[in-house]
């Protein structure tokens, strides 16, 4: 992995213990905080599920998770797992990841800036839904992006 791809944002105490936790509360009661979800994955050593708050992308028809804080743990367990399941109150959905390439995310890292740049812009080095495609191609390999579809519909 090159420097550019370990690129990693710990969050802090602040996001770690107060908003993760109060947005994954309100997710788990079925309360959707602009589209988020829990995300939950095993994790690719012990097999335990881990579980995290996402915002999930609906792009043109299709899903995406994107990794705003770089190559984390949960993105490292999906590359190894394939899948995992989307939380929303009592609602679970398994779904299947296919890890998008670099040449491929720029349209979906701008619209990701453009409805989550509040929330999530400080992790992108200054560039934003209204910078270049050259500009997004070169932050693209600091930011995993994956595509989701239902476990049930691969089942269909």
């Amino acid at each position: 992995m090159s420097a550019t791809a370990a690129h990693v944002v710990k969050p802090g105490w602040f996001t770690v213990n107060v908003m993760n936790r109060a947005v994954a509360w309100l997710t788990r009661r079925g309360v959707s905080v602009w589209g988020s979800r829990v995300l939950a994955v095993r994790g690719r050593k012990s097999g335990a599920w881990r579980t995290t708050p996402v915002n999930v992308l609906t792009l043109d028809g299709a899903r995406y998770l994107v990794a705003p804080r770089g190559h984390v743990q949960w993105t490292r367990n999906m590359r190894a797992v394939g899948g995992g399941e989307l939380h929303l109150g009592k609602q679970v959905e398994a779904f299947t990841a296919t890890e998008v390439g670099d040449d491929a995310k720029v349209e979906v890292l701008r619209a990701y800036l453009k409805r989550w740049k509040a929330e999530v812009g400080v992790f992108f080095a200054g560039v934003g839904p209204d910078s270049t495609d050259a500009e997004l191609r070169a932050i693209a390999p600091k930011h995993p992006v994956f595509r989701i579809a239902s476990a049930a519909d691969d089942d269909a």
